[in-house]
């Protein structure tokens, strides 16, 4: 037991490696992406939804439409203003957002998601505008 002393020392140097990227990066959050929209409708002054409402649940509202459009054979949504939109992602999303990298994908990469969109819709620089 005269190996006390180092062991305490050798588990205090461990600890304070192991754990240093969690204390030194405490409240240092890196900065939110500013995706940009690119296509011919970038000027478009509304989307679908509501800004905030597309930034936190569009998956939720396209799964929704798949829904709607594979099982229901509806293919027209109503927004809450009022608006009608064609219930499709290469015809109503990707014309604002033509390039993945610089919108979809530039968030996605921030939260750590990997939607499956991509499996069945043709990529939007394969699309000719």
């Amino acid at each position: 037991m005269h190996d006390k002393k180092w062991i305490i020392i050798g588990l205090s140097v461990f600890l304070a490696f192991f754990t240093f990227p969690f204390w030194y990066n405490m409240g240092k959050a890196s900065p939110a992406p500013e995706p940009e929209l690119t296509g011919k409708s970038a000027g478009a002054k509304a989307c679908v939804e509501p800004k905030a409402y597309m930034k936190t649940r569009h998956m939720q509202l396209l799964n929704q439409w798949r829904a709607s459009v594979v099982r229901e054979e509806k293919k027209i949504y109503v927004s809450s203003t009022g608006k009608t939109f064609k219930m499709s992602l290469t015809q109503t999303c990707l014309d604002c957002h033509t390039e993945k990298s610089r919108f979809c994908d530039q968030c996605h990469t921030y939260v750590s998601v990997r939607p499956d969109c991509w499996d069945c819709h043709i990529d939007p620089k394969e699309i000719s505008r």
